[in-house]
């Protein structure tokens, strides 16, 4: 009976599904919207017993929503997810869903936020910045989600148990809340980089006398490197045909430039700078940019003298994030890189050791302290207009479920965890399908999205994905212990709209500024007087550095001061 009835209202659906007609499914914006008593006297609607259904039958026959969502190329659709047909099952809450393919999205969006006549009932991975939430909230454009937190629990003890969530989606000019969050918090992102070294090709340099404080024995996990010892490893992996195919093929140490991850920001550790690619990091309370320090300067002379010798492959300005990972399998070509972790690089991860920060010519010994960030805000928004919104709301209150979200996030039950839990409770991952990786069974059958993972849900629901426990304990090793305490990561922060004019004025062209003068001196060189007529140029009212720095400086004093 459930299957036909899915079936029936998709096809009733499916003809309208058209971008260019943009008509709602199961009620549009010209219904309005039933009554709360009438959702209960009617359709059995529910909202505190978040095990129950949320409908009765009659509800599930004659309401439904249509949401509209980017999705990676991977994953299935997601009308076609086990996760969401399990949802269904649970909540008598139908949802027609309509993906596009996330290289499209960002237009998409656009088009749809013009339609004023034909809108989707919500969009999910909405991605929606500050300064768009504000621009089309002061439009009455998007639905307030804060004027409806009792017909969600869920969502609501989050926000009462942690005010830092509520701050960073309330938007600032009328207190309320206009987009559900995503919520992942492993301890993972921080420390975005890892650098694995080429054992093999280590111990051999050692075995050469290419290098002079090092040891056969030294060559494990937290091998610990100075500069004036990693560039002897560089050289000796340049030099030499390490692979032994006949070519001179090797790429002594690679990374993938201002990536995400993987980047080249470590690499100012050497000279005591927690760097992102932001540049931008709280010292001791205070928003603080990189590339105002002179030890800048010192730290990038230093890493374009590896870039002339041959040491950093120039491929690693140039390359992806997909090549860089292609070129990594097969025949070894890497001797050192950063990265996420070494199982995705390259096809023999045991050959590789995890290197401790790299010791600086000064005896710096510092990582990269990220702002990416583990609460996603703007991850899905709600029209305006929205008819049976209470009950839309309550069906993505489910989703903040530790074992809905578990489910959201990597899959679900008897494709990526085990039917039966383990002896606590907790769910349990199953072994890999043969010929597939973590990353693909995940992206294929997980919508990811909003969800609310923390503590609790790890310590009583769901068991960390081996590779996410691994990577874990290799940061709490070889990264987290060498920031200094006092340096914090930029949390999300809500501007006012006169602070996102500024930013709007000057941000684009500052991030351009800095980028095309950074890559420009690590692959050329830089003078002083180059250093000296940046700094000058960067904070001069053209630019505007210093007045982007107060702004997020007095959004980071309210951000604590409301915390």
């Amino acid at each position: 009976m459930m299957k036909k009835t899915v079936a029936a209202i998709a096809l009733s659906c499916a003809a309208m599904f058209a971008l260019t007609a943009l008509t709602a499914c199961g009620g549009g914006d010209d219904r309005e919207s039933n009554s709360v008593e009438a959702l209960v006297e009617n359709y059995g609607y529910q909202w505190e017993d978040t095990s129950a259904p949320i409908l009765n039958e009659t509800g599930a026959q004659e309401i439904s929503f249509r949401i509209y969502s980017s999705k990676n190329a991977s994953a299935k659709d997601y009308n076609d997810m086990d996760i969401m047909q399990t949802l269904y099952e649970d909540t008598n809450v139908f949802v027609e869903w309509e993906n596009v393919s996330e290289s499209i999205y960002a237009e998409q969006k656009n088009l749809i936020f013009s339609n004023t006549n034909n809108r989707p009932d919500a969009i999910y991975h909405a991605g929606m910045s500050a300064s768009e939430i504000i621009r089309y909230a002061s439009r009455k454009v998007l639905l307030p989600i804060s004027d409806y937190l009792e017909y969600m629990p869920n969502f609501s003890k989050i926000l009462e148990e942690r005010p830092d969530i509520r701050n960073q989606i309330t938007n600032v000019e009328d207190g309320k809340i206009y987009s559900l969050p995503r919520v992942e918090e492993m301890g993972l992102l921080q420390n975005p980089n890892l650098l694995f070294l080429n054992k093999n090709w280590t111990l051999e340099a050692i075995e050469a006398g290419a290098v002079t404080g090092l040891t056969a024995e030294d060559v494990k996990d937290g091998i610990r490197l100075t500069a004036a010892q990693m560039e002897s490893l560089l050289t000796y992996f340049l030099n030499n045909d390490m692979n032994g195919n006949g070519q001179n093929d090797e790429r002594p140490m690679t990374f993938v430039y201002n990536n995400w991850q993987g980047n080249q920001c470590d690499l100012y550790g050497m000279f005591g700078l927690n760097d992102n690619t932001d540049h931008r990091v709280i010292v001791d309370g205070k928003v603080t940019y990189t590339v105002l320090d002179d030890r800048f300067k010192e730290a990038t002379q230093f890493i374009n003298g590896w870039v002339e010798k041959g040491l950093i492959d120039e491929v690693s300005f140039e390359q992806t994030q997909d090549n860089f990972l292609a070129n990594g399998k097969g025949t070894e070509l890497y001797g050192a890189f950063y990265w996420w972790e070494s199982e995705t690089v390259v096809s023999n991860p045991e050959n590789y050791v995890v290197c401790e920060p790299l010791v600086g010519p000064n005896g710096d010994q510092t990582v990269c302290v990220s702002n990416n960030p583990e609460v996603g805000t703007g991850e899905v928004v709600i029209f305006a207009g929205t008819p049976n919104v209470e009950v839309l709301l309550t069906y993505f209150d489910r989703y903040y479920d530790p074992m809905i979200s578990a489910q959201i996030n990597y899959g679900p039950i008897g494709i990526v965890y085990e039917e039966e839990p383990d002896e606590n409770g907790m769910l349990v991952q199953k072994e890999l399908p043969e010929g597939k990786t973590a990353d693909e069974l995940r992206l294929e059958n997980a919508p990811l999205g909003i969800c609310y993972l923390s503590d609790y849900a790890w310590e009583n629901v769901v068991h960390m994905e081996p590779r996410a426990q691994l990577r874990l304990e290799r940061l709490e090793a070889y990264a987290t212990p060498f920031v200094p305490e006092g340096v914090q990561p930029v949390p999300n922060l809500q501007f006012t709209q006169e602070e996102l004019n500024t930013l709007t004025l000057y941000e684009t062209n500052i991030v351009n500024y800095i980028n095309q003068h950074l890559i420009t001196w690590l692959r050329g060189g830089l003078t002083d007087a180059d250093w000296e007529a940046f700094k000058t140029e960067v904070q001069s009212t053209r630019v505007g550095l210093n007045e982007v720095q107060k702004v997020y400086q007095a959004a980071y004093d309210r951000y604590v001061a409301e915390n």
